[in-house]
């Protein structure tokens, strides 16, 4: 018997214990990962509504939408979930850094044995 979750049509996502799922953003122009943060249902539809990434805050325990305050807001192209709808991936255009740190990545080190290195 098919998981209709898996293999249907049907938006349902499978939030975790804290009601949340995983979001990754990548660039729509480079491919590059530009963060990782996490959607409760309220963040997914207000990212599906208005076309700009919201997320849960779970160290502020808060909605926010990114570049609400610095104006990098992300822009959605699109939106895609993955086989058992626990993750998304958004692909954006960014308006600026994605990182808090001013950063374009928050993947923007590279560990190297037991050291962080800047990544080109």
């Amino acid at each position: 018997m098919a998981d209709l979750r898996e293999t249907g049509l049907v938006l349902d996502p499978k939030y975790d214990s804290a009601g949340l799922i995983t979001a990754v953003a990548t660039d729509r122009v480079s491919g590059d990962v530009l963060m990782l943060a996490h959607m409760n249902a309220e963040a997914l539809r207000l990212t599906v509504e208005s076309g700009e990434a919201h997320f849960w805050s779970r160290s502020r325990a808060a909605l926010w939408k990114k570049g609400e305050t610095s104006g990098h807001v992300l822009r959605v192209a699109d939106i895609r979930i993955d086989c058992d709808q626990d993750a998304v991936w958004l692909i954006v255009d960014p308006a600026g850094p994605a990182c808090h740190t001013g950063e374009r990545s928050c993947f923007y080190r590279r560990i190297e044995g037991d050291r962080l290195v800047a990544a080109a």
